[in-house]
This record gives structure tokens, C-alpha cells and sequence, in this order.
């Protein structure tokens, strides 16, 4: 669904520009329709009609999950979303409610809703949302075209210079305000440099994980079965190896295996039930043992924790937001990239809130604000994944070294006591902020610590197992 029309029509002080066509740059592109006489949304691949895969994000075929603070986000630039995802086979999960999930130090009960995800293929998601974002009036779509630079100097940008793919030949697109949602490959660093900026800094976290998915058609009647993950154990020596098994749209399940340095999971399907076997407790290994394979294995290794820190340099050009993926890319086992682009497409719409589209100043609060919506999933990204055997990357100071063994306190307190199950809930799915953690009660509990030893069996009803072909009712 390409616009054909020329670069013409619309004055480029009224018009902002979004790199990048997914989830980031069709909720930046909502966030701004209400700033802008025009929202011309800039997408190398040709986007897809429907819920279908495309070439660019080779990584949504691995789980994705829309946690409870992403969707509120989602829901208040675009009204009735969560309906619509839900309308069109998405699954509204309660949390802990129907989590059966084995953390680095134990298994979590299964108390009554704390939070939410919503469940569902990451092409769905994204489909639904593309396709409520570009029937605005003022929001267009020029697919297959590439960008090849930023237009402007180094204290103001004045658009993008395109090309369509393939085709040869450049030409200007003015804009009020560029917003770069181009993800993990983002070119704007270099982009920066080149209109005599100096470079960005960029931290980086690599665990080296790999992922490997299949899907499976669920059992008859079980396909709102739980989600399920079994985390790594908390072990320095080991790598880190775990699985999340999820119900998608179409009565399927989608499970991901993954495993840091030393102990990926293999490519080969022969492998994959194994694999599940060898985790912490074979559950989903039972599971899909019982399940019809609908798809061979996929692997992904586009894992490395990336941020650059735009926000931290001393001069910021007016005219230019980054966000989304392009400033802090996570590890995906801890499902916050699309959540957090969501808080960074809130965080723009609020700096914009009364400000004339293209004020100098308030591309600078906005970079600012993002960066702010990105540092509590960074640290709690980076902060794990730090730890794993072959780890690469700055060691965390003293500081959060005392920070992941306060957490991991919690997590185990958390086991046997609803109450710190709940706040960690919050946090997890980004509904609170990580200070919730911290406050008076909160630490107390933890520094009390379990009365008791956590279950020793997943919290997992006979009639669950029955419905998936375990056990009788």
C-alpha cells in the first residue's frame, strides 16, 4: 500500500517523517498525527496485507508478548486496540493467574490477576496495529523505499534523503521533524556524524543466545493453555538455558527454546523436544511430545543487549527523535522491546502536547523523555545477562552486583508470599516502575525472606494436564 504521491501538497513545516514501518514507527507515526498536517511513514520492505510475515523482522517468528504496560500504552494512542487484537485471536493472559512459570528460583504461584499480556503471533499484533494507524487520514505509507540520509546540519534537521529500493537515484524529503524508528540496524549514529556531530556513545551486553521455535497445534480444548516458561538457574558457570511455550491465534502454540553461550539449542527438529527435556523440568518437553509440529525449527541470534545514548550528548540537533529499538535493543527473552516503544510513542505524543511541530527544543526533551522509558528495562536486561558464562561486555559495578542479589532474594521470597509475587508482576511487565521494588513494605518482606521452601511441582491443575493429554481429569 504505497503513496504514490509527489513530495508536494504539504507545507514541510507541517510535516514529520517516521523511519521505519513496525511496531515503533506506526505508534510514533499515531503519536504524531495529532502535530502534523501530514505523517509520511518511510518503510524498506513492502509491508504485508494482513498478518503475514515480512523480510525485515526475521525475529517475530520467536515469541513476543505484549506485556500489560506496553498495551495500556497501545490502547491510549489507539482506542479499542486491545479489542481488536483479541477480536482477531489474540489471547488476554492473566497474570499470575494463568502463568505456569519456573523462575531462577522457583516456581511462582499462581495468585489471582495482578497484571496482563496479551498472547499472539507478533505478525498479528503488529498487523492489527499497522493497519489502525495508516487508515488515519493524515498518515501515509511509502513502502519499499530506503533511506540514505538525514538532510540538514548538525543543529537542525530538515528531513531524509529516499530512494526506492533497487531503483537507483535520491531525492529530499523536507520534514519539521524526523523520528528514526529504523530498530537494531539504525544508521542515525553514523547519520549524525555525518552532518559533524560527534559520535554516540553505545554500551553493549552480548550473553550470545540463541533462540529456536517451532509451532505446534494444541491439543483440541487446550488451546488457552497457560503460558509457560522455565527460566535459567541462576548459575555463573552454566549457560543459561530455558523455554517459554505461549497460545497463539489459530489454536496453535508457539515455544521458543533458548540458551546463552556454550549451550544453544540446535537447529535440528530431531533435537528440539530433547532440548526442552534437559531444562530445569521437562513440562513443556511433555507438552509438545503431545503436539503436532507445524513448522520446522526456526533459529535467531539478533540477542545483543544495544544502547546508544543519544540523550547523554551535548549537542542535539531540533528536527530529529530516536526511538524505539534504535536506542536500546534487549535481549528478546525478556519481552520488553515492543512495550517499551510503546511508553517511547507515549513519551513523545506528551513533549509535543502544545508545542508547534519542529521546535528546536522539543526534540531534545523528547530524546530525553524515551531515554527515560528505556532505563529500567535496560538494567534489568543487562544486569542478568552480564552474569552468563562468555558474557561480553562492561561488568557491573559493586552497586548492581549487591542490586541482582537483592532481586534474586525477591524472586525467591516471591515463591512462597502473593504479596511480593505481585509487585514483581508490576515491574516485570512494565505497569510499575523499578522503585516499586524498593518501597518500605516491599524490602521488608524481603529482607524476612521465605518461611518456607518454594513447591517443588509446577502449580499446574489436573484438568490443564488433561486438556493438553497428560493425565486424566
Amino acid at each position: 500500500m504505497s503513496d504514490a504521491h509527489s513530495d508536494g501538497g504539504v507545507v514541510p513545516g507541517r510535516r514529520a517523517v517516521v523511519l521505519g514501518g513496525g511496531m515503533a514507527g506506526m505508534l510514533a507515526a499515531s503519536a504524531l498525527a495529532d502535530h502534523a498536517d501530514e505523517v509520511v511513514v518511510v518503510e524498506r520492505d513492502r509491508l504485508p496485507s494482513g498478518a503475514l510475515p515480512r523480510k525485515g523482522l526475521p525475529q517475530a517468528r520467536h515469541a513476543h508478548l505484549m506485556l500489560a504496560g506496553g498495551a495500556r500504552a497501545v490502547e491510549s494512542l489507539l482506542p479499542g486496540i486491545t479489542d481488536r487484537w483479541l477480536a482477531e485471536g489474540a489471547r488476554r493472559v492473566a497474570l499470575p493467574t494463568a502463568l505456569v512459570s519456573l523462575s531462577s528460583q522457583g516456581w511462582i504461584p499462581r495468585a489471582p490477576e495482578a497484571q496482563f499480556l496479551i498472547s499472539c503471533s507478533r505478525d498479528l499484533l503488529d498487523a492489527v496495529v499497522r493497519e489502525r494507524v495508516l487508515a488515519h487520514s493524515r498518515i501515509t505509507l511509502r513502502d519499499g523505499v530506503e533511506v540514505h540520509g538525514l538532510l540538514g546540519d548538525a543543529r537542525r534537521v530538515t528531513g531524509v534523503r529516499i530512494g526506492e529500493v533497487g531503483a537507483g537515484g535520491v531525492r529530499p524529503l523536507p520534514a519539521a521533524l524526523v523520528v528514526d524508528a529504523t530498530g537494531r540496524e539504525s544508521q542515525a549514529a553514523r547519520w549524525l556524524t555525518e552532518l559533524g556531530l560527534p559520535a554516540v556513545r553505545e554500551e553493549t551486553v552480548d550473553s550470545g543466545l540463541v533462540y529456536a521455535t517451532r509451532l505446534f497445534r494444541a491439543p483440541p480444548g487446550a488451546e488457552d493453555f497457560p503460558v509457560v516458561s522455565v527460566a535459567p538457574r541462576p548459575d555463573a558457570l552454566l549457560p543459561g538455558q530455558g523455554v517459554t511455550m505461549h497460545p497463539v491465534e489459530g489454536g496453535r502454540w508457539l515455544v521458543t527454546l533458548s540458551g546463552t553461550r556454550g549451550g544453544e539449542p540446535s537447529r535440528e527438529d530431531a533435537e528440539f523436544e530433547p532440548f526442552a527435556r534437559r531444562l530445569r523440568h521437562p513440562l513443556v518437553a511433555d507438552l509438545i511430545a503431545r503436539a503436532e509440529p507445524l513448522t520446522g525449527v526456526r533459529r535467531g541470534r539478533s540477542t545483543v543487549n544495544r544502547r546508544r545514548y543519544f540523550e547523554r550528548m551535548a549537542s542535539w540537533p531540533g528536527g530529529l527523535v530516536v526511538t524505539g529499538d534504535a536506542v536500546a535493543a534487549y535481549n528478546p527473552v525478556y519481552g520488553h522491546g515492543m512495550s517499551v516503544a510503546a511508553a517511547g510513542a507515549v513519551a513523545l505524543r506528551e513533549v509535543l502536547a502544545g508545542e508547534v511541530l519542529g521546535d528546536p527544543r522539543s526534540a531534545r526533551r523528547a530524546q530525553r523523555a524515551v531515554a527515560r522509558t528505556v532505563d529500567g528495562p535496560w538494567a534489568m536486561a543487562v544486569g542478568e545477562d552480564i552474569h552468563y558464562p562468555g558474557a561480553i561486555g562492561e561488568r557491573p559495578p559493586a552497586a548492581a552486583r549487591l542490586l541482582r542479589g537483592y532481586v534474586q532474594r525477591m524472586i525467591l521470597t516471591a515463591t512462597v508470599d502473593p504479596a511480593l509475587t505481585r509487585a514483581m508482576v508490576d515491574v516485570m511487565t512494565l505497569a510499575a516502575p523499578m522503585s516499586a521494588l524498593f518501597t518500605p513494605a516491599v524490602v521488608a518482606r524481603v529482607a524476612r525472606g521465605p518461611r518456607r521452601l518454594p513447591p517443588p511441582e509446577p502449580p499446574i491443575t489436573a484438568a490443564e494436564l488433561a486438556r493438553a493429554g497428560l493425565a486424566p481429569a
